[in-house]
Order: C-alpha cells, then structure tokens, then sequence
C-alpha cells in the first residue's frame, strides 16, 4: 500500500511540473524577458517572445535602422515596474507602470501554442495608443472624422506634396523613403 501511494505521489508530482513546465510562463515574466531583449537590441529573442503577427512590426524596426535602436531606451526595465497580469483566457494584460510619471499601459499579451507571447503587431500597439487617448479624453473616431473633413479638398497630389514637407525634418533612410514613396503610389492607383 505504500508503494503504491508513492508511486502515485511520484506520478501526480511528475505530471503537475510537466504541466507547468508547459504552461510558457506568465505573461509578465514573458513580458520582462521582452523588455529584456528590447532593451539590449536582441531582435532575435524579441522575436521568439512575440506572437507571429508582431513580426512585421520588427521588420518595420530594423528597417528604421538607428532611429529604431534610439526608441529602445522606452524599454528600461528600471524605468518601469510590472504590475500582476490580468488573464482572460487565451489573452492577458500586462501593466506596466514608469516609475517616474506614474502612467501605466497594458501590454497586451496571447497564447500561442501554450506559450504566452507580447503582442507587438500593429493593431495591438494601436490598441494600446487608443486607450491611452481614452484615458485622456480624446475621441479618436472624433479626430479622425476630423483630419478626414479637412483633407477632403486636397487631392493625392497636393496630400504627396504636404507629406514630403512634413518629412524633410525626419531623418529617414533610404529603404524607409523608398517604402513611403512606393505607398504613396499604391494610395494613387487606388
């Protein structure tokens, strides 16, 4: 009898760290480890920490070539400090505070074969933006009706022209211009 119950304890307790040793974390070590690899630049462990939709975002980045590297200065983990994970499901927040304005945002983090990923994709990091200007009191349906009122009289053209002044004061490289130019075509044929 006690043979067996050892050896039921011995599979019961093999099974539970098998389980989480599966479990891919949780979000907010997952999250702290990207922060990590952000702030030292290492794009490839970035990436294994992000969902596979956020990998367009990082191509985005290195194509930003120094300008990119500059903004990985936002991801000082002394800088800030995480909050516990709100988990709902598949998907979870993670809240992250700087430590000297007191602004927090929820970075938003999903599952991903049974491994918790930082969702850096577009839509996330707008996700993340639109409910900072909530909080703020900033209608963004309102603002964008507006831009779209006022760019009702300009034509491709002259909206070309508008965002060519607009971008002489930002140093870009080539690859980005060539990205902005081909764009601009795109939203011509259209």
């Amino acid at each position: 009898m006690k043979k067996l119950l050892l050896a039921s304890t011995l599979i019961a307790t093999t099974f539970l760290i098998s389980c989480k040793s599966n479990s891919g974390g949780n979000p907010t070590e997952v999250l702290s480890a990207f922060f990590d690899a952000m702030a030292k630049n290492d794009m490839v462990k970035a990436k294994e920490l992000a969902t596979p939709e956020s990998q367009a975002m990082f191509s985005l980045m290195e194509m930003g070539g120094k300008d990119a590297k500059k903004d990985m200065g936002k991801f000082d983990k002394n800088e800030v400090e995480f909050l516990p994970a709100i988990i709902d499901g598949d998907n979870a927040k993670v809240p992250v505070k700087e430590k000297k304005g007191g602004e927090t945002v929820n970075f938003p983090m999903k599952k991903v074969n049974g491994s918790w990923k930082v969702a850096f994709d577009k839509t996330s990091i707008m996700g993340m933006a639109t409910d900072k200007m909530s909080e703020k009191g900033i209608n963004l349906s309102d603002s964008l009706d507006m831009i779209k009122d006022k760019m009702k009289d300009l034509n491709m053209d002259s909206l070309g022209k508008e965002i060519d002044k607009g971008l002489k004061d930002v140093n870009m490289t080539p690859e980005m211009k060539e990205e902005m130019n081909k764009a601009m075509e795109k939203m011509k044929t259209k």
